[in-house]
């Protein structure tokens, strides 16, 4: 019903107009002014429903249907009680205030564009009303009628005009701005046939004027309940220089000279022709000439001035304001240094405090800085969270320097939207020859950043050539994997894992192997972090789980045995992931208890919801979890407890080299008892002499894996041990297969 509203209420109008036409003038009045007043409600209803941006407009807007409904009802009572006089001058103010406010602030002029728009039209108003009514009905008659009979159409000038520049102003106009100007076209009109009643007569009666009145104040009811009211774009962004300002610009050029050559025609056939009769239409002319020119000199002016900024917003960052890539690229041509630097740890701010707090401490970065700058020095932002300074001397020591002295002033504390946030940052240095290529620069400078974080971050690092073939090389080798990959040159190779206290093998640990065509293996080392960098991971690492669950099926099946498959966070961040081991394990026949996963203690670190979210989803199934390598990189007892693990394995750099290392089996003493503690299952890694594996029988460890027991092999070489009725002695295992 909302929707319709504005509709239903113009139809109401239309009949109670319609109807009043069997009436005298003082029914027409009436019910003109009765519409006026429900036209008021009908506004601030309006205004209360769709809360349009410049309500104060609509609500003078109402304030005029008021007072002319008033004059209305007045004009039909008797004369002790008409104070027309007084209400139709309010009706023109209201009116005049409510659509000056109703348009935006012309974002290229201002108000003095604004001005001199409304001047030009208020001017050829004038001079057409001249023209038409006050020089043929006035002057040459020689009739004065009440002076405020003379000024009704000077009034509708303006409001005409005031209307006329929300059509020129606005880039597009809704629906409720037709309305308007279609009410404002009607009053007007309506006025003007009643100052010709009054003063030619020419046309008979008031009654079609009371009953435009009527109307028009109906139609800016209808504008106010429209429901594109409701648009928080409901006065669209003005453009000034539009089409429509022009096209309005060239009618009242045409206006001026049209006008005045058809008063002096008209006055020469009539034989009437006087000073004003050239005088009026020729000031008038000359003043809207004036004002446009002065428009176009405003317009131009500040059309440089939106160029110059459009050129600054080109060649900045719109965040900070600092220069951006395109800029620091042109203006390395003069410098001899460069330091790239980015913060360490950015995307788990934004992770866990949102992109908006990660930019306004962006924004509290570059304050930071901008007063460190020496002359000559530019700062710039070339994208995310990484920044650029240029510096104009060559000195290593010096721009090392300058180096340490940014990176220290990003380790003080950042007050942020009530976070206190500490961040560090990792730089790399690029001393920049003449002539050098600025984007081989950056490049070179991002791959020394690289290595500053590789190193352990917080630190700067400068290019060292041999970085530049580094990369080459890790480029050929995502090549070379993806080729691999679709050759099919991965295979998998099992490590035993033995049961401390009977020596007997209960699971095998999945470990890819590369062995490229025609060349010698590819150690894991050299590939499994560029799988990791390069995303190629995710698909390796889900043929290797297909390929372990369907090899330790059959070993499940014969001997109990369970297999164990490391899991990349890489592969965590994969939200089909659970789906895929889960397909993988159906699959091959393998009960999901016999399926150890291994992650990293820093899993959480790059994954978060994401990977608990798998590692819930695939326990709930009966899949385990291990945590590898306990003990060294993120190593904190709340992972124990933010982890759904089954498994604690002992990182190898743990097993003493010799009997008498206290301290190192003082380590593995204490792993082994929290894990107990903890109902954790111990596995130590790196099981490789007797006194490990006694030691780790002492402490209670309850499994090994190591040479010691089985280098990694094959899963023919694993199914012929499993077979022997001797794989239950340790050192019997060893031998068979560590050849």
């Amino acid at each position: 019903m909302r929707q319709h509203a504005w509709w239903w209420l113009l139809a109401a109008a239309a009949v109670m107009l319609g109807g009043a036409q069997l009436f005298g003038p003082a029914g027409k009045s009436v019910t003109s002014g009765v519409i006026a007043l429900a036209a008021s409600a009908g506004v601030i209803l309006g205004v209360r429903l769709y809360r349009p941006e410049r309500a104060v407009a609509w609500r003078l807007l109402a304030g005029a249907a008021v007072c002319a409904g008033l004059a209305m009802l007045s004009w039909a009572g008797s004369a002790t009680w008409n104070v027309v006089d007084l209400l139709h001058p309010a009706t023109f103010l209201l009116a005049f205030c409510g659509l000056a406010l109703l348009p935006p602030r012309d974002p290229v002029t201002g108000r003095s564009g604004g001005l001199a728009d409304t001047g030009v039209i208020v001017c050829t108003g004038v001079l057409v009303a001249w023209v038409l009514l006050y020089d043929p009905y006035v002057f040459d008659a020689g009739t004065y009628p009440a002076p405020e009979i003379l000024a009704y159409p000077l009034a509708d000038v303006l409001l005409l005009a005031l209307a006329l520049r929300v059509f020129a102003l606005q880039e597009r106009l809704t629906r409720p701005h037709l309305l308007v100007l279609l009410a404002t076209v009607l009053f007007v009109a309506a006025d003007v046939r009643l100052f010709l009643v009054a003063v030619a007569g020419t046309v008979r009666g008031p009654d079609l004027s009371i009953t435009g009145w009527g109307a028009a104040f109906a139609l800016v009811a209808a504008a106010a309940l429209h429901p594109a009211m409701a648009s928080r774009h409901a006065v669209p962004v003005p453009k000034a220089g539009s089409w429509k300002l022009m096209a309005v610009h060239l009618v009242l050029v045409l206006i001026g000279p049209a006008a005045t050559a058809y008063a002096l025609i008209r006055d020469i056939d009539e034989h009437e022709l006087d000073v004003l009769d050239i005088g009026v239409p020729v000031t008038f002319t000359a003043v809207i000439t004036v004002m446009l020119l002065v428009r176009t000199t405003l317009t131009l002016r500040l059309a440089r001035r939106q160029a110059s900024a459009m050129r600054h917003m080109v060649l900045h960052d719109g965040l900070t304001d600092l220069p951006n890539r395109h800029l620091l690229t042109t203006g390395m041509a003069s410098s001899r240094a460069l330091i790239l630097f980015d913060l360490d740890g950015f995307k788990d701010v934004n992770d866990r405090l949102g992109h908006a707090l990660g930019d306004e401490l962006l924004v509290a970065i570059a304050a930071r800085l901008r007063p460190l700058l020496r002359p000559e020095e530019v700062l710039g932002r070339t994208g995310g969270d990484e920044f650029a300074l240029l510096l104009p001397s060559p000195d290593v020591i010096e721009v090392t320097a300058r180096a340490a002295d940014v990176l220290a002033a990003l380790r003080g504390p950042f007050e942020v939207s009530g976070h206190t946030l500490h961040v560090t940052g990792s730089a790399g240095i690029r001393l920049v020859e003449p002539g050098a290529d600025a984007a081989e620069a950056l490049s070179d400078a991002d791959l020394a950043l690289y290595a500053a974080k590789a190193a352990g971050k917080d630190r700067a690092e400068l290019f060292d050539p041999r970085l530049r073939q580094e990369q080459i090389d890790r480029v050929r080798m995502v090549e070379h994997l993806r080729a691999g990959l679709e050759n099919d040159e991965f295979t998998v190779h099992y490590q035993p894992i033995v049961a401390l206290s009977s020596g007997l093998i209960v699971a095998v640990e999945a470990l890819v192997r590369w062995t490229p065509a025609g060349r010698p293996p590819i150690g894991p080392d050299c590939f499994i972090p560029v799988a990791e960098d390069s995303g190629l991971i995710v698909e390796l690492g889900e043929r290797v789980l297909r390929r372990a669950c369907a090899d330790a099926a059959v070993w499940h099946g014969r001997y109990g045995v369970a297999v164990t498959v490391n899991v990349s966070p890489r592969q965590l961040t994969d939200p089909s992931f659970t789906g895929k081991a889960n397909r993988a394990i159906a699959d091959s026949g393998l009960p999901p208890a016999a399926l150890t996963l291994e992650i990293t203690e820093g899993v959480l670190i790059g994954s978060g919801v994401q990977a608990l979210a798998h590692l819930h989803a695939l326990r709930a199934e009966g899949v385990r979890v291990a945590i590898d390598d306990f003990g060294t990189g993120y190593s904190s007892l709340a992972y124990l407890r933010d982890l759904p693990i089954d498994t604690l394995k002992i990182d190898k750099s743990f097993m003493p080299a010799d009997p008498t290392d206290r301290r190192q089996t003082a380590l593995v003493r204490a792993v082994v008892d929290l894990a107990r503690s903890l109902d954790l299952t111990t596995v130590a890694e790196g099981v490789e002499t007797a006194h490990h594996a006694d030691l780790l029988r002492s402490l209670g460890c309850d499994r090994g894996q190591g040479y010691l027991f089985a280098r990694p092999a094959p899963a023919a070489q694993i199914t012929d041990l499993l077979a022997r009725p001797s794989h239950a002695t340790g050192r019997q295992i060893f031998l068979s297969v560590e050849r």
